[in-house]
């Protein structure tokens, strides 16, 4: 794989480090701003609406700019959002800084995701994918867990700094890494905004970009309140909430990793078998969260599976939107971001019901369902087959 894909992959790192890192704060940020749990839980969502909203629409507006410039200036704003979401001490305006980090995040992946499927063969672009969302990984296995630690330790606001910080060196391997040229000038010949944004409308691209995004709700919808689960319901000290943290990120890259390797080729072993598994996984958890060592072990598998399957469908949502080649990746970071708006809205009014903080598990668990349930029909077009009759 190319050297500036990893450069790309680091700058994923800091800004999935920063989407991340709010299930680990959520009990402090909520305690410090005078707000509930499950309204703090709203910044998580705050972010992903922005970068479902600000996705398609930022890409199409930076389509012609020249690819390095566009990059490092939203690495630049989004450490500029975050060192004001440090110093607020108002949640209205936290969660404006989130919004326009969204923003930020989103145009940088729509570009990223783009670069990233043209500096690789056409053939390979499930393996750049899952080289990119290692940086994502990478941030739940390193970055989110240091911002929990940093957090406990110096607060939440020392975690905000930090991932303003981190961008740095994010900004000058784009510098360094990402060479000059404008993009306008590579899509000479390409297709018109509107011919690409057509593509929208195909009944195939509309299947594999639902299908991630309801798997990614239900990863977010348990990931943004594992705290209380990991603290409230295993009874576990609050420095625990890492190492969860941890698991869920090394079973993620794990995931996303061999996922990289068949979702090219064969992406439909990956969901044959890693969405029944996955659908299995979340009410497991809600039942064994309880017991330390399976609430530790499950993590990690479900972390696994979530990436695994996740990953190769949003690698569909790139090869089924090849007549987009400048909107592409900003499809594929609507789909992930829709989930990701969706899954912790849903999950957080479960909070205040009977299940309390096991809530978000059980809806993990209908949201795979219903994925898998749309996909049983059609699933010789999610596997990448030929069109199969309803979709002609």
């Amino acid at each position: 794989m190319p050297l500036p894909l990893y450069l790309l992959a680091l700058a994923v790192f800091a800004m999935g480090t920063s989407e991340f890192m709010l299930a680990g704060l959520l009990p402090d940020i909520a305690s410090d701003l005078d707000v509930t749990v499950a309204t703090a839980g709203i910044l998580t969502s705050a972010f992903a609406i922005g970068m479902v909203v600000g996705a398609p629409l930022v890409a199409a507006l930076a389509r012609d700019w020249p690819r390095r410039s566009s990059l490092l200036g939203f690495v630049l704003a989004f450490a500029a959002a975050h060192a004001v979401g440090a110093v607020t001490t108002s949640f209205p305006v936290l969660f404006a800084t989130r919004v326009v980090a969204a923003l930020a995040n989103a145009g940088f992946l729509a570009v990223a995701l783009t670069a990233a499927a043209t500096l690789v063969p056409a053939d390979k672009k499930g393996r750049a994918l899952a080289v990119l969302l290692s940086g994502t990984t990478m941030a739940t296995i390193a970055g989110v867990p240091g911002g929990s630690v940093l957090g406990a330790s110096f607060g939440w606001r020392a975690t905000f700094w930090a991932v303003a910080a981190l961008c740095l060196p994010a900004a000058l391997g784009i510098l360094r890494g990402i060479p000059r040229g404008r993009r306008k000038e590579e899509a000479t010949g390409g297709p018109a905004l509107r011919a690409e944004l057509a593509q929208i409308t195909r009944p195939r691209l509309i299947l594999v970009m639902l299908l991630g995004a309801l798997v990614n709700a239900a990863t977010f919808a348990s990931f943004t309140f594992l705290a209380p689960v990991v603290t409230d319901t295993a009874g576990l000290d609050e420095l625990w909430i890492s190492v969860v943290l941890v698991l869920f990120g090394a079973g993620s890259l794990v995931g996303v990793t061999v996922a990289g390797r068949l979702s090219d080729q064969r992406p439909g072993l990956v969901i044959a078998a890693g969405g029944p598994l996955l659908l299995l996984g979340w009410p497991a958890l809600a039942v064994l969260a309880d017991e330390p060592v399976a609430l530790l072990t499950l993590v990690f598998v479900q972390g696994a599976l979530s990436f695994a399957l996740g990953s190769t469908l949003i690698t569909r949502v790139l090869y089924e939107a090849a007549g987009a080649p400048t909107m592409a990746g900003s499809y594929a970071t609507a789909a992930l971001n829709a989930g990701a708006a969706t899954g912790p809205l849903i999950a957080a009014t479960t909070l205040n019901t009977a299940v309390g903080t096991l809530g978000p598990l059980w809806v993990s668990g209908f949201l795979v369902a219903a994925a898998l349930l749309i996909t049983f029909p059609v699933r010789t077009v999610v596997a990448g087959g030929r069109s199969a009759e309803v979709l002609r």
